[in-house]
Formats: C-alpha cells, structure tokens, sequence
C-alpha cells in the first residue's frame, strides 16, 4: 500500500551543488503593529511532463489557505499562499526552491516528483518541507529532519515490500500475477517489484513482472497476449493513467479476464466520463486518502472549502494531487499553530517533530507519529480501494484495508 503512486519520471537524480544560504521566515513585530504576514510555498508541476497529474495541484492548497485566514489565520498571523512552478523541471526546480527562500517563507509544501533536486536547499536554510513522500528516500534519510510527509510520515529508505496488495488479490481471487513498471522510473519498478514480493508473501504465483514498459506507453498487445498464455488473472500496474487504460484495453481484446485488477493512480472524477472508462468496469482503484464517499469531519471541511474557495462542487471529488496539497498546507499549518504567536522555521520544525498523532482530521487512515517515525514507515500502511461501476467508483469497504512491511524486504535495484 506504501508503492509510490506516481512515477518519478527520470530514471537517476543529477546532484545539486549547495549554496549559501540564510534562514529566513517571518520575522516577531513589534507589540504596537499588526502580526507580521507568514508566506507559505508550494512548490509543484503545473506544466511540462508531469502536468497530467499536478496541473492542479493549488487547489487544494490555496483551499486550506482560505479557510484559515477566514479563521483569522494563524495566532493572528495571515497566511499569504505562494504557488511555485517548477516546470517538470531539475533545474526549475531548483530556482524555485531558491526563489521560495528568496521571499522570505516560513516554509514549503512540496507536491512534486522533482524536489529530490532541491530539498537540500531547504535544509540548508532551515525551512521546514511537508507534502508528499513519493520523489524520493529523503523524507526519510538523515541528516534531513526538517521533511515531514504529511501523507505517510516518513520513508523506509530501502523500500520494504508490503503485504497490502497480495492479501487485497488473494481475497479478491487473483492466483497468478501479472505486474507491470516502467523501465525508466524507478518508483515505477519498485512498485511492480513491491507487488510482486507481497503476492508471493501471500502464497500467489507471479505469472509476468515485467519491468521494461517504456515511458507513457500504450500498446500492450504483446503483454496482453504473455499474460495470456502465462494464465495471468490479477493484474497490477504501477503507470500512468493512458497507460493502465491502454493496458485494461489490451487485455481484454486479448480475452484475458481477470478476477482482479488495481491502479495506484485514476481514482479522478474526469476517468468516470473518458471513453477508457467502458474497459475500467469491476477493476479496483487504491486511494491513500479518505474518498469523500466515505464521509467524516475532515471531507466535510474539505469539500465545503474546495466549493467556496475554489469553486469545485463535492461531485468533482479531489484527485490525488489535490489532496496532497491540502495535507501538506494542514500540516504546515498546524506547525505553525504549535510554534506559537512569533513563529520561526526553527520552532515550526520543532513543534512538527513532537506531534505525536496527525491524521488531517481523518483524511489520512492513520494516525502519524512524528516524534518516531523518521527514517521509519508505519506500522500499518492503509488505504481505501475504490471499484470502478457503471457511473462511479464505489468504495469496496467503509473501512481502509492496511498492511505491514514484509521484514527483510526491499525494493531497490542496482
């Protein structure tokens, strides 16, 4: 259930030199004037490659923002929301990173598969970094505390497999595997790999695991048609969405039939009405975060301040993007709660580090402890698995379905 839900992208880091930096954020006014303003950052892709899955991501962030400024902000302070760019890009990201800095932010929300290029900036500055876990192992690496993943907590850096996806397949009954990555990602791989390890954990075959899809692509006849003769009845492709799509197509114009299929990723109100939607019918999608049709306190908040704020009715419920977004600025927001009335990024990082149980008001399935989890995944990975119907997706249980790291396993290559 930890796989990596949206690949990389590249297939190796290029290394970043450091610069000097200084530490910035808000600075203590004085008693007579008005709390000074708190900037705030995202940094994400809203063009280039990786634009298909974060051209939106603001939503979600600028939502949050909203709705605690209309709360009277943070200890009197107003939140000032900064919305970066970076392009799909290594170098961009980087100059966004220092532009972030260069303006004086009390810290940054990270929704991108790039910021492997650019969180050692943050470090260097002493900003605190929340936001999702899945570009790369620093959210969990040492010396690199001031990364709080607001999604997962923290990150095992040697990617232990987890029994989540095998248990989820043998229940549904899938017997002989077929995992699919890209060649090029290496979250990708290791996702197909992960799965793999957790079928076989869980007493399945893996009939295919082939690692070598190119990038984006979309013919899988000669998949499909493998797949086939290896017997193949459960299905799992760690890709992007015209990929799985393409691949679901291909199966079953080959006449493989199986008994279970799961995505990591097209849990989106638009893939309801696309025209791959016909071939997505009874296959399963995973969500890390609580679906709005699965309602509590915190989709409710949610959904009422992504209407008001950002004009996105509850029918359009948010996409993976968008809710890591909000995660990341509830998280941050809450930091800068604890920090008290003259925040610091010193102080937000310390106060984030004694938070002993987040779970964004029960959008998260469960609770995170960050005063620990460092360096370390959950004990227990949860999520939500949707299946796809005639006219949307339908929550397989109000409950999440969690899973355990597999001791001695991991997912790396080379």
């Amino acid at each position: 259930m930890r796989h990596v839900r949206l690949e990389a992208f590249l297939a190796s880091c290029l290394a970043a030199g450091l610069l000097s930096l200084t530490l910035v954020g808000a600075v203590p006014s004085p008693a007579s004037a008005a709390p000074a303003l708190i900037k705030i950052a995202l940094v994400t892709s809203e063009t280039g490659v990786a634009s298909q899955e974060f051209f939106n991501t603001s939503v979600g962030f600028l939502a949050r923002i909203d709705l605690q400024n209309a709360q009277g902000g943070v200890n009197g302070h107003k939140i000032v929301p900064i919305v970066i760019n970076d392009q799909s890009s290594l170098t961009t990201v980087v100059t966004g990173v220092q532009d972030a800095i260069s303006q004086g932010v009390m810290g940054v929300v990270s929704v991108t598969p790039f910021m492997f290029n650019a969180y050692k900036y943050l470090y260097q500055a002493g900003l605190p970094v929340t936001g999702g876990f899945f570009d790369g192992p620093e959210w969990g690496t040492q010396p690199y505390t001031n990364m709080f993943a607001s999604d997962a907590g923290s990150v095992d850096p040697k990617y232990p497999a987890n029994t989540a996806f095998g248990l989820f397949m043998k229940a549904h009954g899938g017997t002989v595997l077929g995992s699919y990555g890209y060649g090029i990602s290496p979250s990708s791989t290791r996702s197909a790999i992960g799965t793999a390890i957790s079928v076989r954990h869980a007493g399945l075959k893996v009939g295919v695991l082939d690692t070598s899809i190119p990038f984006g692509g979309v013919d899988f006849t000669t998949q499909a048609l493998v797949a086939k003769s290896k017997h193949v009845n459960a299905v799992y492709a760690g890709l992007d969405n015209n990929s799985n799509f393409a691949l679901a197509t291909a199966l079953k114009q080959a006449g493989v039939k199986p008994k279970v299929v799961v995505f990591p990723t097209g849990y989106e109100p638009d893939v309801i009405h696309s025209p791959a939607w016909k071939n997505l019918q009874g296959d399963y999608f995973d969500s890390e975060f609580r679906p709005f049709s699965v309602p509590d306190a915190g989709t409710r908040q949610m959904a009422a301040a992504l209407q008001k704020y950002q004009h996105r009715p509850p029918s359009q419920f948010p996409s993976y993007n968008i809710y890591e977004s909000w995660v990341g600025a509830d998280l941050m927001i809450k930091g800068l709660q604890l920090a008290g009335k003259d925040p610091t990024p010193a102080k937000v990082i310390r106060a984030l580090r004694g938070v002993k149980a987040y779970t964004a008001n029960g959008i998260l399935p469960e609770a995170i402890d960050y005063s620990t989890i460092f360096g370390h995944d959950l004990p227990k990975s949860c999520g939500w698995y949707l299946k796809a119907e005639k006219n949307s997706f339908v929550p397989v249980s109000s409950q999440p379905f969690c899973g355990t790291d597999i001791p001695g396993t991991t997912t790396l290559t080379g």
